[in-house]
């Protein structure tokens, strides 16, 4: 059997970073930001100039846990700060970021990627990846 499914394409994802990177640009800080397809694969990626490089693989586990969930990565301390064993076993899961910067991208109540950026404070980083959701639900509104 097949379904079908919704995918992003490239001009929207770059799109999404330009909102990104103008956030950042607003704020005074240097960013790494990357969208991600609803199978966690990198689609778009730009790292700003003097933006640490350590942020750049940051940046993409947070699109990643984004996308692979479908929940915004600020929400996962939260929910697993008073659960002793999740807080210290699921933490040291391959790729999963539990602090914010990372959204998921959803249309019709399907996932179809994650926006994640990093280099700012963790505010900041939520802050410029709505700026590249807000360019999404923009989009998205078009197709109604």
């Amino acid at each position: 059997m097949l379904y079908q499914k919704y995918a992003l394409t490239q001009s929207l994802a770059l799109k999404m970073l330009a909102a990104v990177t103008n956030k950042a640009d607003e704020l005074g800080i240097r960013i790494n930001a990357a969208v991600v397809d609803d199978g966690g694969n990198l689609k778009a990626f730009i790292r700003m100039d003097e933006a640490a490089l350590l942020s750049s693989n940051i940046a993409q586990n947070k699109a990643y846990t984004a996308a692979a969930f479908g929940k915004s990565t600020e929400d996962w301390y939260p929910m697993i700060k008073e659960e002793p064993a999740l807080l210290t076993g699921i933490v040291h899961t391959d790729r999963l970021v539990v602090f914010g910067g990372g959204v998921p991208l959803i249309y019709n109540g399907k996932i179809v990627g994650g926006v994640g950026v990093s280099g700012g404070s963790a505010e900041e980083d939520v802050q410029c990846a709505t700026a590249g959701l807000a360019v999404f639900e923009e989009y998205v509104k078009t197709l109604a």
